[in-house]
């Protein structure tokens, strides 16, 4: 019977140690740092401009070439 109840049991014992964990991390680990009063200012971020994508040609058009070559 005790042989049924352990492996059963493990994804049970695995969830409450990852639970434990994460409380332990929330209230336990000490807090990071505040960041500085006087921080460096930094640029805005501004994303690149999106490049232009090449058209690929489609299979069909790569495999007609391919036999042709042959």
């Amino acid at each position: 019977m005790y042989v049924l109840i352990v492996p059963a049991s493990v994804p049970f014992v695995l969830l409450a140690t990852v639970m434990g964990l994460s409380w332990w991390e929330d209230h336990i680990l000490p807090t990071p740092p505040a960041e500085p009063t006087e921080a460096p200012a930094e640029a805005p971020f501004v994303p690149a401009p999106h490049a232009q994508l090449l058209e690929l040609p489609y299979v069909d058009a790569a495999l007609t070439q391919a036999v042709a070559r042959r």
